[in-house]
């Protein structure tokens, strides 16, 4: 028999990223939930638990965000009990997802080096470009 591709938790955690964007979308009213996405979900082995990462497109909300979610988890999780096929839906626990704004920075921290550092070759051409000139006159 040959191995599986994919396990069940990872199964499993696919669907409920797929339902649960769907869910926060179109069920939640709550206006402190605001724009967010669902950037990760990983289902531990015995399908018990579910950590569910957020990424927020206003970081200084993500707390707000975060608590919003977590008031609607008892809601979001019966509406996952109708929609899927388990005998017990994972309980839901969401986690800030940060990366997006941390290579935000480490974007802005490259262009900030290249920019310094093309000032840099800048400076070192129009010193060539004076020393080539004093040469010249001599």
């Amino acid at each position: 028999m040959p191995p599986r591709d994919f396990t069940r938790s990872e199964r499993v955690a696919g669907q409920l990223r797929r339902d649960l964007a769907k869910l926060i979308q179109q069920e939640i009213k709550d206006p402190e939930v605001g724009f967010i996405s669902l950037s990760d979900v990983e289902v531990t082995r015995d399908l018990s638990h579910a950590k569910i990462y957020i990424t927020v497109f206003d970081p200084e909300k993500a707390d707000t965000s975060i608590k919003a979610l977590c008031r609607a988890a008892a809601f979001l999780r019966r509406r996952l009990g109708q929609e899927l096929r388990l005998r017990h839906v994972p309980e839901l626990h969401f986690v800030h997802d940060d990366s997006v704004e941390k290579g935000s920075h480490i974007d802005k921290l490259i262009a900030k080096a290249l920019h310094a550092d093309g000032d840099a070759e800048a400076t070192l051409a129009d010193a060539e470009e004076s020393d080539a000139e004093e040469s010249d006159k001599e």
